[in-house]
């Protein structure tokens, strides 16, 4: 190629720079721009120039008449609309605490087959009658089974009367019926199923937030699925209780840490556990539970106003002492529909790295706190760094909890 083609080339490029570079501030500045911006019920906001001859944004927020959209202009001519979600002033009492949980399931999941005569079966009953890993078992005969006790009775009832039972099934969401005859175990001499099968589950997480005016509670920021299906556990009634912190096994890359504790489901009971969703689990408290340090509580702080930078947790590493450590939020990325990974954040506290490596097994659903607000909750770690993990906005958590945060139902549904 001729230099001179090659000077010719340079040159264009050159210019083409020249023209798109000071393009891109104001396309970053415009792709920024929110379509929907939650405001508190005590704010309002004011038409903004967001693109003005200098390229910079302009993003102030005032008083003005309540309207539920914002106009931005550049030029005098408005480039891009905003929705405003007019939100309750919510305020709650952080958690942080640790707390034991327990979980009945509604019916009785199925976790695995046997065989009952090992010489002589080459598959289990259960087996042979399509009953799956990860079904549950909702009723017998036309009774509800509530608890492996349940099951038991019916097994043995039917197998002495030499009959079938005809079981329904809940597998996913579908409801299912099969038909399965017990079998006789010539060793431990009692009718079997070939079926392990579970009716709880029990462990520990953290508290995020009490509701003072409707006594509701939300914790965990994450789903209890079981430790065999791995599926998300469907509950027949469960309990939290307090729990004590004895000892911390320390993260590190590849292998997850964890809190070591005890708790007794007959003593201390909290309250109870109603839902166990993908946010965390939650129900009512039997009574107040208090935060010293944020006696009158925190206000909520919402998706789109939660910041990347500097935040704090609460959490209990040792007994019952609860202790605010520093994040940091490296991202923030609201939706408008639930999603329960909105917060990549980072330990930043070298006490709590000391002790616990970072985020371990039991932190799940320390509440995060910025700027004297409320925003979220940890959620998970990841595993290649467990200094670093996913939070929970607080919104989802109080959706599922039944608390209504938009001051307009009408806007919530529109």
């Amino acid at each position: 190629m001729k230099q001179s083609n090659v000077k010719r080339i340079c040159g264009s490029i050159l210019l083409l720079m020249m023209l798109v570079l000071p393009l891109f501030t104001p396309l970053k500045n415009y792709l920024s721009i929110p379509t929907e911006l939650k405001v508190s019920a005590n704010d309002s906001v004011q038409t903004a120039s967001v693109l003005n001859n200098s390229n910079e944004a302009e993003t102030a927020f005032s008083s003005q008449d309540g309207t539920s959209q914002v106009f931005y202009e550049f030029a005098g001519i408005p480039i891009k609309k905003t929705d405003l979600r007019k939100m309750k002033d919510i305020r709650l009492i952080p958690g942080g605490q640790s707390v034991g949980v327990e979980l009945h399931t509604k019916g009785v999941l199925v976790v695995g087959h046997h065989l009952v005569n090992r010489k002589e079966e080459q598959a289990s009953p259960g087996e042979k009658a399509n009953v799956q890993v990860g079904d549950i078992l909702l009723k017998g005969n036309g009774k509800e089974l509530n608890s492996m006790e349940d099951l038991s009775s019916i097994v043995k009832e039917a197998g002495e009367k030499e009959q079938s039972i005809k079981l329904t099934i809940k597998r996913g969401k579908q409801i299912i019926t099969s038909s399965l005859k017990p079998t006789f175990n010539k060793q431990e001499k009692e009718y079997q199923i070939g079926l392990y099968v579970r009716d709880s589950a029990a462990g520990i997480g953290t508290m995020t937030f009490y509701h003072p005016g409707s006594g509701k509670y939300g914790a965990l920021g994450h789903v209890i699925a079981d430790m065999d299906t791995r599926k998300p556990i469907e509950i027949h009634e469960g309990t939290i209780v307090k729990s004590h912190v004895t000892s911390i096994e320390k993260g590190s890359e590849g292998i997850p840490g964890e809190k070591k504790a005890d708790f007794s489901m007959r003593d201390d009971r909290l309250g109870n556990i109603t839902k166990n969703t993908p946010f965390g689990i939650f129900g009512k408290l039997d009574g107040d539970i208090a935060n010293e340090q944020f006696p009158e509580g925190l206000p909520v702080g919402y998706s789109d106003q939660v910041k990347e930078g500097p935040a704090k947790i609460l959490t209990v590493l040792d007994g019952d002492k609860l202790q605010a450590f520093d994040i940091e939020i490296v991202s923030n990325m609201p939706k408008k529909t639930p999603v329960t990974k909105g917060m990549i954040i980072k330990i930043t506290d070298p006490e709590l790295i000391k002790k616990t490596g970072g985020i371990v097994q039991g932190m799940s659903g320390s509440p995060i706190i910025q700027d004297g607000h409320i925003i979220g909750a940890v959620t998970h770690v990841f595993v290649n760094d467990p200094t670093s993990g996913y939070g929970v906005h607080i919104e989802w958590m109080l959706n599922e909890a039944g608390i209504n945060i938009y001051q307009d139902e009408k806007q919530k549904a529109s």
